[in-house]
């Protein structure tokens, strides 16, 4: 795809460019993740190799303490951007995961036990799973008013619009969803997936 200059003048000339990082988040020019989430697992695996070797002077609680540690700050990162991302997508960062549990339970690749491990002893969620509950939290975050404003803003409950007072959804406390087309990228984002997130969750949660 050629991307044509955004700015020219008589002295200067500045090009688009196919990808851009801001706070640590690439960007691609169509709105696609897989060179953010590449780069993500690339810089993990790296860690996780040097972790591999001092593996044997740790013990277990240190080991878990630490692969926590990592996979929070690494792998959670800026995640809830990965709302409707391809499995394709977050496949990559699924396969960071078991290798952090491969370390932490100092196995080998095709060792039995580590689905129990991951997810009935150090309770971890799948990628997927784990976006989900970012974006959860940050919805309500955004309702007991701790978030943003820019992201409080989208989170109008359905008692507060007017002409939506009468619905049945106004007494499940659910939130507004404004209207988007499916095949956008409009789908994903906070204004669209956190609300539609939030009222899919049970009433008596």
């Amino acid at each position: 795809m050629t991307l044509v200059p955004l700015y020219s003048s008589t002295t200067s000339l500045v090009n688009a460019s196919q990808h851009v990082r801001v706070l640590g988040v690439h960007f691609s020019s169509d709105l696609s993740l897989d060179k953010h989430v590449s780069s993500v697992s690339a810089i993990c695996f790296y860690h996780l190799r040097q972790l591999r070797r001092i593996r044997c002077s740790l013990d277990s609680d240190s080991a878990s303490k630490l692969l926590h540690a990592f996979v929070t700050s690494r792998v959670d990162y800026c995640n809830a951007i990965l709302t409707g991302a391809p499995k394709t997508t977050t496949d990559m960062l699924q396969r960071v995961l078991i290798a952090a549990a491969h370390v932490i339970s100092d196995t080998k690749k095709f060792d039995q036990g580590l689905s129990r491990l991951m997810h009935q002893e150090l309770h971890w969620l799948d990628i997927p799973e784990r976006v989900k509950y970012k974006l959860g939290m940050l919805t309500h975050w955004c309702l007991l008013g701790k978030a943003s404003v820019y992201l409080s803003n989208c989170c109008i409950p359905v008692a507060q619009v007017a002409t939506r007072r009468h619905l049945g959804s106004t007494a499940r406390h659910q939130l507004t969803v404004p209207r988007h087309h499916l095949s956008t990228f409009r789908r994903q984002a906070f204004a669209v997936a956190g609300p539609t997130m939030f009222n899919a969750l049970p009433d008596d949660l």
